[in-house]
Parts: C-alpha cells; sequence; structure tokens
C-alpha cells in the first residue's frame, strides 16, 4: 500500500487531524511519509519552502512527517472572498478566480495537475496519506469532484471513512454515505474509523457488529476524544476560553471573510490568557488587548465592522488605556488608507490609529520569515507573510511594521507572529503580562502529535495498520 485517502462522512470529522497522527506515528516508526489534499477550501493558508501557499492543515501534517511543507501537498487551494466568488491557487500560485456558478467545470480540468503532484510525491516518500475534502456523498458535488472518489478513482487509491461519534449520528453517516456511493465506489472503501469517543468502548460492541453486518465493511479503530493543542483548520471558536477574572483576556473580532485565525493558537494555549473571538461590537470588552486577524476581503470586513459597530467601540477601548494589534489584513485597516492599485478597485479609509498607508497590488508577497526581533526584544520570531498590498515599514520595530505615537496599538505583516516562545512572552511582558511560557508552540504541537500518535497505535486494527508501516520504496 503506497497510499491511503481519508475520506469524511462530513466537515469536522477530523479528516485533518487523524492524517497528521497517521504521519506522525509511521515517520516515528522510519516511514518516509508525506501528506497529500488534492483540493482544499480555506482562507487559512501557510507558506511553502519553495515559495508558494497551500492549506494549513498540510504544513501541519507536514511538521508531523518530520518534512518541509511544498506545493505538491496540496496543489489546489480555493479561497472563498464571497459567497460566490473564490481565489485560485493552483501549486501555490494565484491562478485566478472561482465563481459559484462554473465551480464543478473549472475544478475538473485541474484534475490532471493534482494527479501530477500526487505522482511526484508518490516517488518520493514511501507511503503518501491523502486528506479528502467535506464529504464524498453530496450529489450536486459530484460531477467534475477532483476532491474525494474523483480523486480516489483516478489515483486508484484505498480510503478509509471517518465518522466522528461526538457530534452524534455516526451511524447513520456512515451507513448513509455508503449507500449514496457507486458500488465501484463503496468497493473502495476499505474500512470504517469513528472518531471523538467519549466514555466506555464496551458501550459500542453492539453496534460495532450492527455497522459491520450492514456496510460489509471492518470498522478500523475507535479514536477516543483527545484534547490537543493543534490548529482548528476551519473552526477557531472550539477552544476559545471563556471570560474570567485573573487573567489576560485577548479579543479577537471575528469579522466574516476571517484569515489565518490559527496564528492566535499560540496565545490561546498560553496559560493564564484567554482568548476569544467576538463578533458582536457589545461583547468586546473586557479586553487587555484586541486584535484584528487577517481578512481574505479587506474592504468588505471594514465595511462590515463600521456597520456593526465595532470602530466606535475600538476607539473607546484604545481611548481607556487598551492595546490593539492588526496582522496583515487587520494591520491594513488600522491605517489611514487602503488605495487600489489595480482596475476597479476603490479607495478606501482606514480607522486612523496607525500613520501608515496600503495599497493594494495584484501580485501576492509569499514570504517565510525566520530573523531576530528588534521590538519588544532581541529574540527570535518566525512566521510567514501573504498579502498583496504594500504597507510603509518601520524596521526599527520588526516584526512589527508600525506602532502609535502612544505605543498601544501595533501593526504587522507576519503570521504565526506567536509561535516562538521567548518572543510571545516578551510581547505579553510588554502590556505588563509577565507570566508568559517560553515554550515554542511547535514544541506543544508535536506533544500532541505523539499522543495522537499513540492512540492510533492502539486503536487501530492492527492488520489494517501494519501494511502502512511496513511499507518500504525500492530504493
Amino acid at each position: 500500500m503506497r497510499a491511503l485517502m481519508l475520506q469524511g462522512t462530513a466537515s469536522g470529522v477530523g479528516k485533518s487531524v487523524l492524517v497528521a497522527g497517521l504521519c506522525r506515528l509511521l515517520a516515528r516508526n522510519g516511514v518516509r511519509v508525506a501528506p497529500f489534499k488534492p483540493q482544499n477550501m480555506s482562507n487559512n493558508a501557510a507558506v511553502t519552502v519553495d515559495g508558494g501557499e497551500i492549506g494549513r492543515a498540510q504544513a501541519l501534517q507536514a511538521l508531523a512527517c518530520g518534512i518541509e511543507p511544498t506545493v505538491d501537498m496540496n496543489p489546489v487551494l480555493i479561497k472563498p472572498e464571497a459567497d460566490e466568488r473564490a481565489q485560485l491557487i493552483v501549486r501555490g500560485q494565484v491562478a485566478g478566480r472561482l465563481d459559484a456558478r462554473r465551480f464543478r467545470e473549472d475544478r475538473a480540468a485541474l484534475l490532471e495537475t493534482v494527479l501530477a503532484s500526487f505522482e511526484r510525491l508518490r516517488s518520493c516518500f514511501d507511503v503518501v496519506l491523502v486528506e479528502g475534502a467535506g464529504s464524498p456523498a453530496e450529489p450536486n458535488l459530484r460531477r467534475g469532484d477532483i476532491a474525494n472518489m474523483g480523486f480516489a478513482e483516478a489515483a486508484d487509491v484505498p480510503v478509509w471513512l471517518v465518522g466522528d461519534i461526538n457530534r452524534g449520528g455516526v451511524f447513520a453517516a456512515l451507513k448513509g454515505t455508503l449507500d449514496i456511493l457507486s458500488e465501484r465506489e463503496r468497493a473502495r472503501v476499505q474500512a470504517l474509523l469513528i472518531n471523538g469517543f467519549r466514555g466506555s468502548r464496551a458501550l459500542l460492541a453492539d453496534a460495532l457488529h450492527w455497522l459491520e453486518a450492514e456496510t460489509g465493511k471492518p470498522v478500523a479503530g475507535v479514536v477516543p476524544w483527545l484534547e490537543l493543542d493543534l490548529p482548528e483548520e476551519d473552526a477557531p471558536y472550539r477552544h476559545a476560553r471563556a471570560v474570567r477574572p485573573g487573567v489576560f483576556h485577548v479579543a479577537v473580532v471575528a469579522w466574516p471573510r476571517m484569515s489565518n485565525h490559527d496564528d492566535l493558537d499560540p496565545l490561546s494555549s498560553e496559560p493564564g490568557v484567554a482568548v476569544r473571538f467576538v463578533r458582536r461590537a457589545e461583547a468586546l470588552q473586557p479586553a487587555d488587548v484586541v486584535i484584528l486577524p487577517g481578512s481574505k476581503h479587506v474592504p468588505s470586513d471594514l465595511a462590515w465592522f463600521r456597520a456593526r459597530g465595532f470602530a466606535q467601540a475600538l476607539l473607546r477601548h484604545v481611548r481607556y488605556g487598551g492595546y490593539v494589534l492588526g496582522i496583515c489584513g487587520g494591520m491594513q485597516v488600522l491605517g489611514r488608507a487602503i488605495h487600489a492599485a489595480v482596475e476597479g478597485g476603490k479607495d478606501v479609509p482606514g480607522l486612523g490609529l496607525l500613520a501608515l498607508d496600503t495599497v493594494m497590488r495584484r501580485d501576492k508577497v509569499l514570504k517565510r520569515v525566520d530573523a531576530l526581533a528588534a521590538w519588544p526584544a532581541r529574540v527570535p520570531v518566525s512566521g510567514y507573510e501573504i498579502h498583496h498590498g504594500e504597507s510603509s515599514l518601520d524596521a526599527t520595530l520588526f516584526p512589527f511594521a508600525a506602532r502609535s505615537a502612544d505605543g498601544r496599538v501595533w501593526g504587522t505583516y507576519v503570521h504565526g507572529l506567536f509561535s516562538r516562545g521567548a518572543f510571545r512572552r516578551a510581547w505579553l511582558a510588554a502590556m505588563g503580562w509577565r507570566a508568559g511560557s517560553a515554550e515554542d508552540h511547535e514544541t506543544r504541537m508535536l506533544a500532541s502529535l505523539d499522543r495522537l500518535a499513540d492512540a492510533l497505535r492502539g486503536e487501530v486494527a492492527p492488520d489494517l495498520l501494519e501494511p502502512l508501516l511496513g511499507t518500504k520504496c525500492a530504493a
């Protein structure tokens, strides 16, 4: 078995995390393994070692494998800009836009590119672990599919079908998904995998026997529910902590086109720091610092921000001594103006809290960052930049680009800013919070990946797992 694909009964059933866990398990056993996702739809991206962008989940999976992420690991990335329009990224670079009305036709033409990326990975690694997208059983999306069974059939890859018992209805979801698939597609499903179980495994015995009898498929395993320090690709609210006394409060404005919200994961994991995402201006307080995160469409998010009363609430927050950080699009919003340098664009006034102007360019900046910070301390900082805008930057503030005269408002283009523990602690200390940890977030993630790998080793049926662990390249 040179490849295995995990497909799900729905979005959010744990495909990304389970692929990462399997990657970690194989890598720890000396298997050269790489992740692959044919098509991803997400505004959470990472910059690769070869200068492109891919879905953030595939970067996590590459970390689990102990390798650098490349554009071949996610050759098609769709980044929604509006309800019926999305930016199309092909092999890491902007390739145009997708219109919802032509989605099936336009993506079908990308199958050749997807297969070429997959074959490059398969030629270099012992095993390629593939992640599907959403569900393979959506009748309106099956024609022209390159993300689930359409890919699996074209690449001749076996499939495990994943369901999340924590969501409820997992047995109906697994059987129902198989019933919708064609006979040939059902034959491709090798096993079923149940994720997120809490409680006594003995209570499941009858239901598991029923499921295997009804579907004719073995249950590969029942993975327990685990509390993990891993990024949620498109669900930033799951681990948000509630307002409570005696902690440092971080309020993140969750505007409609929010991107790269995993920037906040290292803060969410910090002892004594409570991060919450807010969509109402009246929920902004209490907050020691308000963060405006990245945005896939800055003008529309800024209009939403103003219409919801956030602009007045933010100015009041600063007036009463609060801090503000804008990341990427969030920094552009804090400036004086956003100027359109592309045809059909319009200039948009900013909030005026930072003395910088932004010019939106057609070309996208994609850059990895790994250097010493100039402020607030000479400590390592790492991350990446993904943006269209160009802004006037103050190099003496790196990794920040600008700071207000009163020192309470900052802006940066660097995503992943808080991943290095020493920098995170220095930034929190600059606002008076001196209890910060110096542990790098990557260390936390690797510890979680090891816990997950251990769980999979103990729960997945050996006869299904051993072919992956025992596979070696002839080379």
